[in-house]
């Protein structure tokens, strides 16, 4: 029990018994200081006696635990987050996570590292509390980046010091405020979810372009000042008039007043269309809804921030306004911060080391839409002529059914995200599905084309008139629209975060199963070569969720698969041989040979048209389906190898962290591994992929007597990249019952393998599986910088997006929020002192060649930089005119190679395959 008063606090701690039953030892009866602050917290906070006393329990099982020297000198944090955990579990939340923070003295970011440190049995905090931290940290996020967007830009609308004649209530302190607490209101009554950074970010623009126009003109920079004087010269009024109806007064104010809107579009890479569509269907109801009266051409700060005041109250999370104050429990931890994207280290260790400041998440997220944008210009919401070609070509003519079903899926679309967004932001949801008809066109007309080359066929029937071909293909244009609108705050790597709207959410409301979404995922990568590379890796994350866990649940078409494979030639069959785990993951197969399977084999084209609806693939004239002997699953064998890849490399990555002092164990982890996947796949059902492997590994360190508790597999397991602690907190046990991991491997994983797993500790052990041929991913490019031969200090990596999409074409710009020696190829020289170290860099490369060729006894003259691929000579294109500047032939060459080696990624694809056909 929990200290009920400061008086009875020691004679309750001397009374209290022993989890066993029996007494405890006798405490000091002197009353601590802490046990009084304890009591004093849940006063201030209005926890209740039942909290009180579940949160001390935690806070002594904690203090009982290693470790518990740091939580005693911090015991104030460590009852904050007792208290807060209780709160969560219980649904008993009388305080709001701000109030926690400000009663504790400690940031948000601290607060939840401090939480993460007190999970370490792995059983303090539950799934619903993880639940609940994560939804806080993304709408913190969220609010960080907006609100440093925020601040930057109205330092560019307004003077700092205007003119004398601004009356003081129009101070930047006052505008800055009434803006601020304007948009979080409007945000909360707008948007059902909290980390739409792009929606969020779109709507704050729609609350500066609504306060520029009521602003003077005197308190602002150019070119607002020019576009709000414009608009007062086309006659609207600056000051709304109160007896006016606002609705009508404010449609026609943006009817005629695009000028401040279109200016802040430009200014932040915006689609002007979809800022004006936020406008009208959202902010312009908020306006009404509210009320805002305007005074002095302002609306009253008071008025809104008790509005807002209700919200979060109601909302009991964090408190936004103190962003304006620069509160201590809002700033970022300075660690994380500083932890940003570094050159190469120096040769020189005593030279400054260079920083590559990443994009802001704002600025990252407007570029990927207004690339994606570009990208689509050329596409139409139609199937263009191409496509009508290859329809006309079919037995039966998909066209009707084609656009019924694009239409029907866009209403159900639009929709799901208004229920999911804001009922105010269907029609958005529907631009972003018009983007991803447009995509799904253009994909299909390539995959056709791609299939006529292979094929040497023009009838593409029967892959054509299947839904589910269709539904997916649709489904993975949308979720690449999805995923570059949905770019969350806190990536800074361009991976995929989650948000409300992130995958397998697509998956739901097009009623599609995440076996059938798999077998597009890859060729239409090969389809669309301009994607982006965060886009790729999305894609290529998809396919791993979908492999590790989506695939497996109940309802999926993979165990009607399995099962018909298993009966196919008896129970010695298996869905993808032992044999093949070593061979490299090399194959042939498009979504074509995946979706038509087991019906066609692309090895045997010659047998008629493939994909004509009106014959059947690969039968001898004459013979009818029923007399041929069912063939095997394309797409159940290139699923398995594909899993079999992704466990070990997850199992290999796992074993070095904990056991790589035992490296005749792996074999033995991994063959017993794969023998669960391969033989009792059952187990996955419902079930997670590295739940699997952690239980492997758990039961043969067990009968090899090496000691490796489940705790330390589960510590440093949540320590992996893309791992969800309720893989191993939430374990289906039996139906509609869960529990944690170790649970399951008692009562389900031994039970079912326990004979199997005791072979390892005999004299006979079982034949070992095969270790799987580890290629380089078909998606991934390079991420790390190369450094370049013989250079002191040059170096290439990957542009990370650093453009700036401004009057319809592609201009290089600085990174924000500052660059240093950063060279894109086509960026402007800009001024003589940025490049005048590069240059020294070169020219000191050269004089250190020079004076290793004077020693040695085969000197080779550097003429241009040499890469890690070989080809390189002037017949490429490269050569360069005499009256070049060293540094302009060296970024010619650098040009040049950048475009062979794009071109041979694209072209690895196409040799593979003709070198398999051969």
């Amino acid at each position: 029990m929990p200290p009920k008063s400061p008086r009875r606090a020691g004679a309750a701690r001397s009374q209290r018994a022993s989890p066993d039953g029996g007494s405890a030892p006798p405490a000091a009866p002197r009353l601590e200081v802490g046990e009084a602050e304890f009591v004093a917290l849940c006063d201030a906070l209005k926890v209740s006696e039942g909290a009180r006393e579940k949160a001390w329990r935690i806070y002594e099982s904690l203090s009982a635990a290693d470790g518990a020297p740091a939580y005693n000198k911090k015991k104030k944090e460590t009852w904050g987050v007792c208290i807060f955990i209780v709160a969560i579990d219980l649904d008993e939340m009388t305080f709001t996570f701000t109030e926690l923070l400000k009663s504790i003295s400690i940031s948000v970011c601290t607060f939840f590292q401090f939480l993460k440190e007190v999970d370490v049995n792995m059983d303090t905090v539950s799934t619903k509390v993880d639940s609940t931290v994560s939804r806080l940290k993304k709408k913190y996020d969220v609010l960080l980046a907006l609100y440093h967007k925020f601040e930057r830009t109205c330092g560019l609308i307004y003077l700092e010091q205007p003119s004398s004649e601004i009356s003081a209530e129009l101070s930047s302190v006052l505008v800055l405020k009434n803006y601020w607490i304007t948009f979080l209101l409007a945000k909360g009554k707008v948007l059902q979810v909290e980390d739409d950074l792009v929606i969020s970010f779109q709507l704050l623009l729609c609350v500066l372009d609504y306060f520029i126009k009521l602003s003077p003109p005197a308190m602002l920079k150019e070119p607002y000042k020019s576009a709000v004087t414009a608009v007062t010269v086309n006659g609207s009024a600056r000051t709304p008039r109160r007896g006016q109806n606002r609705s009508t007064r404010t449609s026609k104010q943006i009817d005629t007043d695009t000028k401040v809107i279109e200016v802040l579009c430009k200014e932040h890479d915006c689609n002007l269309d979809e800022v004006k569509n936020v406008y009208f269907t959202s902010f312009i109801p908020f306006l009404n809804s509210v009320g805002i009266v305007a005074a002095n051409g302002l609306p009253e700060v008071e008025v809104i921030s008790k509005q807002y005041n209700e919200l979060y109250l109601k909302n009991k999370d964090i408190d936004a306004r103190l962003f304006l104050d620069h509160d201590e429990t809002l700033q970022p931890d300075v660690i994380a911060c500083s932890q940003l994207e570094r050159t190469p280290l120096k040769n020189n260790p005593d030279e400054e080391l260079n920083l590559i400041l990443p994009q802001t998440p704002v600025r990252a997220a407007m570029n990927n839409i207004q690339q994606l944008i570009m990208i689509l210009n050329s596409a139409t919401d139609k199937p263009s002529d191409t496509l009508i070609t290859y329809f006309n070509n079919c037995t039966v003519n998909p066209k009707d059914s084609v656009l019924k079903r694009v239409e029907s899926l866009d209403r159900i679309f639009k929709k799901k995200f208004a229920e999911a967004v804001g009922q105010g932001c269907a029609e958005i949801g529907s631009q972003r599905y018009k983007l991803g008809v447009r995509l799904y066109y253009r994909v299909m007309e390539s995959m056709l084309k791609s299939e006529e080359e292979r094929l040497s066929v023009q009838n593409f029937s029967k892959l054509l008139n299947d839904n589910i071909f269709h539904t997916s293909l649709l489904a993975c244009a949308v979720e690449v629209v999805m995923a570059t609108y949905g770019r969350n705050a806190s990536q800074s790597d361009g991976t995929s975060a989650e948000t409300d709207l992130s995958f397998p959410w697509i998956l739901d409301v097009f009623d599609l199963k995440a076996f059938d979404f798999y077998k597009v995922i890859e060729s239409f990568i090969r389809a669309e070569p301009s994607l982006t590379r965060e886009m790729i890796k999305h894609l290529e994350h998809c396919e791993h969720r979908i492999m590790e866990s989506l695939a497996w649940q109940s309802g999926s078409p993979l165990f009607d698969l399995i099962k018909q494979s298993k009966e196919r030639e008896g129970q010695t069959d298996q869905p993808e041989p032992t044999s093949t785990l070593n061979l490299p993951l090399q194959h042939n197969h498009t979504a074509a040979d995946l979706y038509l399977s087991p019906v066609r084999s692309p090895k045997k084209k010659a047998s008629g048209p493939p994909l004509s609806a009106t014959s059947t693939p690969d039968a001898p004239p004459g013979v009818t389906p029923q007399t041929q002997k069912p063939q095997k699953s394309t797409s159940l064998s290139l699923f398995y190898k594909k899993v079999y890849l992704l466990a070990y490399i997850r199992l290999r990555t796992l074993f070095f962290r904990l056991l790589s002092e035992h490296p005749d164990l792996e074999p033995l982890i991994w063959t017993l591994f794969q023998h669960t996947l391969q033989n009792e796949y059952e187990l996955m059902r419902d079930r997670h992929l590295d739940q699997i492997m952690m239980c492997s590994m758990y039961g043969i360190c067990k009968v090899k007597n090496v000691d490796l508790r489940f705790k330390i597999i589960v510590s440093a397991y949540k320590e992996l990249p893309n791992t969800n602690q309720e893989t191993f907190k939430r374990v289906l046990i039996r139906e509609e019952k869960y529990d944690s991991i170790i649970v399951f491997y008692n009562l389900v994983f031994m039970q079912k393998l326990k004979t199997n797993i005791l072979q390892y500790a005999s004299n006979r052990p079982p034949t070992l599986s095969p270790i799987p041929h580890i290629p380089r991913s078909p998606y991934q490019f390079s991420n790390s910088p190369r450094r370049v031969p013989a250079g002191n200090n040059i170096y290439i990596s990957p542009l990370k997006s650093p453009y700036k999409f401004s009057d319809g074409f592609q201009s290089p710009t600085k990174m924000t929020p500052r660059s240093r020696i950063l060279v894109s190829i086509g960026e402007s020289f800009g001024t003589s002192e940025k490049f005048q170290k590069i240059n020294q860099m070169v020219c000191n490369s050269d004089c250190q060649l020079k004076r290793s060729a004077e020693v040695s006894a085969a000197p080779k003259p550097l003429k241009r930089l040499r890469f890690d691929i070989e080809g390189q000579d002037e017949a490429d294109g490269s050569k360069h005119l005499p009256q070049e500047s060293k540094f302009q032939q060296k970024l010619a060459e650098m040009t040049s190679t950048r475009t062979r080696m794009q071109k041979q990624k694209l072209n690895d694809g196409n040799d593979t395959s003709a070198s398999e056909e051969k």
